[in-house]
């Protein structure tokens, strides 16, 4: 098992050699900036005209990340589909919402085939000469949102800004969005230090710890599953991302041996709770809330809240988990799995293959 190093936080040479992950977490906010600006043409053309679909098919990339967003306020029934295909009452009254990034997505390929096939409506987010793309050219009046990158949230952002120009989706304002990311950056840092940096708090919370991941509303449990896999990914080890009723058993901790010798028989592996606060004000989310936190302190298992109260709800989901993201990052730097010559390449989080939730 590798050991953490938390002076490697702070370590000028350490932080260099991971400055290509660090960075593209620091340009998150300029990513949706440029997907948007990319998709400007479409978005100054796109209004409801008083059409309205019998329903919304989203499949592809983050497809669930839609619904959470859509489904309180969508006028029409919504629908996140795993794929391959379409549910077999898609047809030309419904739209299809496609998010692919530049490599084969074949469930993606195939939802937008299909959609082509039926005649539906048909809304694309992918690279113009991506799989997916190519797969749609065959309907004259498909959306095409032409993405810049592999970011999936930010794909996702101009998607979300189309679906509320049609009156079937909230308002999302991209710039505040962009502008969090941002915050989010500076707040995490590497130029920050220990004390000042909570990204790199959180991480030595986790340094010796499993982590059980809580957001109480839609949109922050669909951040804990992101944070989660960064989690995994940076540590190797084990990280749970679900609902209270599942995570209190896990709470169940024997107490800590205060006279064990660490370095005689190290003790196993505890669990850390992490909070995800998105602000939303609801009696059954703070009733969950209080017994995790009752339950935590009863067994001794540490506690870490990320908090992120303002902004629209898409810009909430992505300063919880671009958070998240930057303390896995710093886990994995200071268990030496990141910045090292035999570090494995991070793969950014959420690729639906490896989201055993999708």
């Amino acid at each position: 098992m590798s050991v953490f190093d938390d002076t490697r936080l702070d370590d000028p040479a350490a932080l260099e050699a991971a400055d290509h992950l660090l960075r593209r977490l620091a340009m998150a906010g300029a990513r949706v900036r440029a997907e948007l600006e990319a998709s400007e043409d479409v978005l100054s053309k796109l209004t409801s005209d008083g059409f309205r679909p019998r329903a919304v098919v989203a499949a592809g990339r983050d497809a669930r990340l839609v619904r959470a967003v859509l489904e309180p306020v969508c006028p029409v029934p919504f629908l996140a589909w795993p794929g391959p295909g379409l549910p077999g009452w898609a047809g030309p009254l419904d739209l299809v919402v496609v998010l692919a990034g530049a490599a084969e997505d074949l469930d993606a390929v195939s939802a937008a085939g299909e959609a082509v096939r039926r005649g539906c409506g048909l809304m694309v987010a992918a690279p113009e000469d991506s799989p997916v793309a190519i797969a749609s050219a065959g309907l004259r009046h498909a959306i095409r949102l032409p993405s810049q990158s592999d970011d999936q949230l930010a794909s996702a952002v101009a998607v979300l800004q189309a679906l509320h120009q049609m009156d079937l989706g909230p308002e999302v304002d991209h710039k505040a969005v962009a502008s969090i990311l941002d915050d989010v950056a500076i707040e995490c840092s590497p130029n920050n230090d220990v004390a000042s940096n909570p990204a790199k708090d959180l991480a030595l919370v986790l340094a010796d710890a499993l982590p059980l991941v809580w957001g109480g509303s839609v949109l922050a449990a669909r951040a804990a599953r992101r944070v989660v896999e960064a989690f995994r990914l940076a540590s190797g080890r084990p990280a749970l991302a679900a609902d209270a009723g599942h995570l209190l058993p896990v709470l169940n901790q024997p107490a800590r041996d205060l006279f064990a010798d660490p370095f005689d028989k190290p003790e196993e592996l505890r669990p850390a709770l992490v909070i995800l606060d998105d602000g939303v004000e609801d009696s059954g989310v703070a009733e969950h809330r209080r017994k995790l936190e009752a339950k935590a302190q009863a067994h001794d298992v540490r506690v870490f809240t990320v908090t992120q109260a303002n902004g629209t709800d898409i810009a909430r989901y992505a300063a919880l988990t671009q958070h998240g993201r930057y303390a896995a990052a710093y886990l994995g730097i200071g268990l030496g799995r990141y910045g090292t010559a035999t570090e494995d390449d991070p793969v950014e989080p959420g690729n639906p293959s490896e989201d055993p939730a999708w």
